[in-house]
């Protein structure tokens, strides 16, 4: 067995069988860590790199798992004919699966070895030299961009957005894995339609972007943070209706010319 077989990560999570996070049929690693911390984030338990105890319905539950590679790509390899026949495969996602570059890029060569289709979900709020460690392994990369404005985006997210544009470019440059924009629809953050074109026009600027997505808020992680003992700060923010999400699409599409969404 290759050495980088044996790498170990920190995980909280497998999920089997998704249609969002890439193309296809995917199976979605969930790695620990991350450096922001965005108000609404959905999975708090993924951002510490701990190992934690989250209470689920009145049991408390371990949230962190140290695995090898090896050990991902056994459940990985279960669902190939559901990847070849809907041109599926690999998602890391997070927390921030670049917080862990070793793993995540033995986790992604061993994928791409075994003829799996390979995507990351990331903010790309590291060193660019990790990312292009992976990029020979990558075949699609869903890039969060959430504001254009840097002291905003500090202000709600804890870090500024500069490294994010900046890596966004050279990944873009790099002409590497399929480039998708993913933009979280925040009330009150990000939801008019200067922002949403703020960003669009961006994503027009980086020239190699197949998709752009907006994904709309949603409370779903709510109940994690009591679970945990934190405070969820957007208790009283209401998801965006329909008709909002449909306006700024529209404003999407006519800034970027390219291919855009709700969802996925």
């Amino acid at each position: 067995m290759d050495d980088y077989m044996r790498t170990k990560g920190r995980i909280f999570d497998i999920q089997r069988y998704s249609i969002h996070d890439g193309n296809g049929i995917r199976t979605i690693v969930f790695l620990k860590g991350c450096l922001l911390r965005c108000r609404w984030c959905c999975n708090p338990e993924s951002q510490r790199h701990e190992i934690e105890t989250m209470m689920v319905q009145g049991e408390p539950k371990v949230i962190g798992k140290d695995v090898t590679v090896e050990e991902v790509m056994e459940t990985v390899e279960k669902d190939r004919t559901y990847y070849r026949r809907t041109g599926g495969g690999l998602t890391l996602s997070g927390g921030e699966c670049l917080c862990q570059p070793e793993f995540a890029t033995a986790l992604l060569r061993a994928a791409n070895e075994a003829g799996i289709h390979t995507a990351i979900e990331s903010t790309a709020c590291v060193p660019y030299e990790v990312i292009e460690g992976l990029l020979p392994y990558l075949d699609q990369c869903l890039l969060d961009i959430k504001h254009m404005n840097p002291a905003k985006h500090k202000e709600y997210i804890g870090r500024s957005n500069e490294l994010i544009l900046e890596n966004a470019m050279k990944i873009a440059g790099s002409g590497m894995p399929e480039l998708s924009v993913r933009i979280p629809v925040i009330p009150g953050f990000n939801d008019t339609i200067r922002e949403i074109h703020n960003i669009a026009e961006y994503a027009k600027k980086l020239g190699n972007v197949r998709r752009l997505h907006l994904l709309p808020y949603h409370r779903l992680g709510q109940d994690k943070y009591e679970g945990l003992g934190r405070a969820y700060l957007m208790g009283g923010v209401e998801p965006p209706v329909n008709k909002k999400m449909e306006t700024l699409l529209q404003a999407a599409e006519q800034t970027s010319g390219i291919e855009c969404q709700i969802g996925g």
